[in-house]
């Protein structure tokens, strides 16, 4: 099943920790691989006991490494010098999810019981690091910064939500991973995290609108998380949050609003009428990516919008907000996803859901 990955990637490594995004995109493909057929394998089960020496003594896993990729004994020894280290263990950039995810569906298809405490691990994890308030940090135990807000930036908090209801569910990956005590502890955690994001829905006078990518964890208002990512109404996150509140059964009236609102936001500030077309590879001298004018294209919505006038902006690493992709440096206008078309996948559900839920 070598096919899977590429171990050639070991020359490019230092000591195996090369960033995930500069490895090779099998790598991430791999730990999110479904495939029962996959998981009946000695090389899954080899990813997998590589991810329980990941695994920090916190429960949770650090992000951005290849933890794929086989081990040298040097290596090895490195990383597990490291695992009482309290400050890397995040949910950022679909960490610690993916994981256990991986070795739920690992545990399925062997019953080893060491992928079954690891995933347990990972829960406890998680319900450690929950506010009161419902909302989870980017980082813990240890924080820093930024990381101390509430985080829905890169979907971390919905894939924290989105794996609980599925566990509640029954659903077959987490077949006998959790029991009646644990499920009640998720159950609490999974309808705190409901409250927080209800709470946390940027309000205009009455009207609802849509979310940031971090809240105050104490006034749950939009606030600021790196020098290019400002309190703003977030386009991209918000797309992933409503689709999982249509994920709900029976949703209550606030439940309903909450998603009525947000895509009444959608529909009035997404752009028409322009393309984003990338030049070259991110990297390489010529590489740009810009806006261009296409009355046949889809839509596309800003991925942040100013709270005054909900305008889109752009922003360099100055932390200046700008109208135009031009105005900002190569470095961050090719480094990161400044437009995208995620809440126009949600029209089609949305009106399924509406037609079920409230007519």
């Amino acid at each position: 099943m070598m096919n899977y990955i590429k171990t050639t990637l070991l020359s490019a490594l230092f000591l195996g920790l090369l960033p995930l995004a500069q490895a090779n995109a099998q790598v991430d493909k791999v730990l999110r691989e479904k495939d029962p057929e996959f998981f009946k394998t000695a090389e899954a089960r080899r990813i997998g006991d590589q991810l329980l020496v990941w695994q920090r003594n916190t429960g949770g896993w650090p992000k951005n490494v290849d933890m794929v990729t086989p081990l040298t004994n040097q290596q090895r020894e490195v990383i597990m010098k490291d695992k009482h280290v309290t400050d890397d263990s995040t949910i950022d950039n679909g960490a610690t999810t993916t994981q256990m995810n991986f070795l739920a569906r690992l545990y399925q298809q062997t019953k080893d019981e060491h992928y079954r405490e690891a995933f347990k691990k990972g829960v406890h994890y998680i319900l450690d690091g929950q506010y009161e308030n419902g909302g989870w940090p980017q980082f813990w135990p240890t924080k820093r910064d930024y990381q101390v807000q509430i985080t829905y930036n890169d979907d971390a908090m919905v894939n924290i939500l989105n794996m609980m209801r599925d566990i509640l569910n029954g659903k077959e990956q987490y077949a006998g991973l959790s029991d009646e005590k644990l499920n009640a502890q998720i159950d609490k955690s999974f309808k705190k995290g409901i409250e927080c994001i209800l709470n946390t829905q940027i309000r205009v006078d009455d009207t609802l609108t849509v979310w940031c990518q971090q809240h105050d964890r104490k006034t749950l208002y939009p606030t600021y998380a790196r020098a290019y990512e400002l309190p703003s109404y977030c386009s991209q996150e918000s797309a992933a949050i409503v689709r999982f509140l249509m994920t709900l059964p029976n949703p209550d009236e606030r439940i309903r609003r909450s998603i009525n609102s947000a895509m009444t936001w959608f529909e009035k500030t997404k752009i028409t009428g322009y393309r984003l077309e990338k030049i070259g590879k991110k990297g390489e001298p010529g590489a740009d990516t810009r806006l261009v004018a296409d009355p046949n294209a889809g839509p596309l919505w800003a991925r942040f919008y100013d709270l005054l006038n909900c305008e889109p902006f752009v922003c360099d690493r100055d932390g200046m907000p700008r109208k135009h992709l031009s105005d900002i440096g190569p470095e961050r206008r090719n480094g990161y996803s400044w437009y995208n078309d995620r809440p126009a996948t949600l029209y089609k559900n949305y009106e399924k859901w509406k037609n079920k839920w409230d007519k």
